[in-house]
């Protein structure tokens, strides 16, 4: 008894060291999980260019440009925006940035895109109201040069008779790139230029831009969202060198200047944002899934922000009560904010399958959270 005592109290003594070293072994795995964690949130939260952090003070921003719902205010004073884009290979980024500039509270979204995206584009909302009055190539093959240029002065006058009704054009979601569709673009956005209304250009609009950077170099009201490589593709296009990774804020400052004072918002881990005089980041921690689409949210929700930014400079008489005093700028730091904020709610509830179609659905409930309606 005495020896089988001994055995099992020996036993025991065993099992209860190797349970320890489990526990011991699961609490410092734990702890490095946790601080892997903790260091991606951070590198998340900052973007530093020779030792200074330059984080927009976003939160301010979003509260100080968003309009009061007032019901003394009519349809289409909370924002009128319009998507050029979508074609027949890409119908999804369009309403993806028209359903959003929608869901933040813009009271109109138009989308002018090719017949054969038009239908398809319907089916995915009635709230969308869509023009498809841009033409491929495709289908005027048979026409000679002077038909094609009928075709182009038909559809500039088509748009034309809306251009005045919108505060901000968004170019590029799922436009393509083909050769006449382009070109009739180009002539739009000459004519924004003349009227003096916004652009936000993304996707295959910064494929047009880079190849033709007259279209908006000078112009203070153009909004650039390139991501990394369109982003390099136009530093190539404007410095003539490749991207510096040691000098990330001072490129971008020359790439601004170098396209004549347009405003920036190269898209990455941590965003920046220059209009060639200042450099603003928005490293709020957002998602790590990243699916296809968000760059399409961002484009349309920079195009709302934009113009309300506009309307507060104009309430404020040019003196707002936050810096930096660009529209331009604090469009693209509230769009980046709100984005982020809502691609980490939406991966908070689906994980891996999170979509870019629930990430939209996240965009009322994130901005209620900064700046409730009541």
């Amino acid at each position: 008894m005495i020896v089988k005592h001994g055995m099992n109290s020996g036993f025991s003594s065993l099992a209860s060291s190797a349970v320890l070293r489990r526990q011991q072994f699961l609490i410092r795995s734990l702890r490095g999980y946790s601080d892997h964690t903790h260091q991606k949130r951070m590198e998340g939260m900052k973007c530093f260019s020779g030792g200074a952090s330059l984080e927009a003070d976003s939160e301010n921003v979003l509260r100080a440009i968003i309009p009061s719902l007032d019901p003394t205010r009519h349809k289409g004073q909370a924002g009128k925006i319009a998507v050029i884009g979508g074609c027949r290979e890409y119908t999804g980024a369009p309403y993806f940035a028209a359903i959003s500039a929608l869901k933040i509270g813009a009271d109109l979204s138009h989308v002018f895109c090719t017949e054969g995206a038009a239908t398809v584009i319907k089916s995915y909302s009635p709230e969308l109201i869509v023009h498809p009055i841009l033409e491929e190539s495709y289908s005027i093959s048979n026409v000679d040069d002077e038909g094609r240029r009928y075709v182009s002065q038909k559809i500039l006058a088509e748009f034309d008779k809306w251009m005045e009704r919108f505060d901000c054009l968004v170019i590029g979601p799922g436009l393509g790139r083909d050769p006449f569709l382009l070109e009739c673009v180009s002539k739009i956005m000459k004519h924004a230029r003349q009227s003096n209304v916004p652009i936000v250009v993304d996707g295959d609009g910064l494929f047009l831009v880079t190849n033709s950077v007259d279209l908006v170099s000078g112009y203070p009201l153009a909004v650039l969202t390139p991501n990394v490589n369109e982003y390099k593709r136009l530093v190539q296009k404007v410095l003539g060198c490749d991207v510096n990774d040691q000098d990330t804020h001072g490129e971008l400052l020359s790439l601004c200047k170098g396209i004549g004072g347009v405003t920036i918002l190269r898209k990455g881990k941590c965003d920046l944002i220059s209009d060639g005089e200042i450099v603003q980041s928005v490293g709020i921690y957002g998602s790590p899934r990243r699916c296809g689409g968000q760059g399409d949210i961002l484009s349309g929700s920079v195009a709302v922000f934009l113009s309300w930014a506009r309307q507060h400079m104009l309430a404020t008489e040019g003196k707002p009560i936050i810096s930096p005093k660009n529209p331009t700028v604090l469009g693209c730091i509230a769009a980046s904010a709100l984005l982020r904020k809502a691609a980490s709610l939406a991966f908070e509830h689906k994980k891996r399958s999170t979509l870019t179609t629930d990430i939209i659905e996240c965009l009322g409930q994130s901005l209620e959270a900064i700046c409730p309606a009541a």
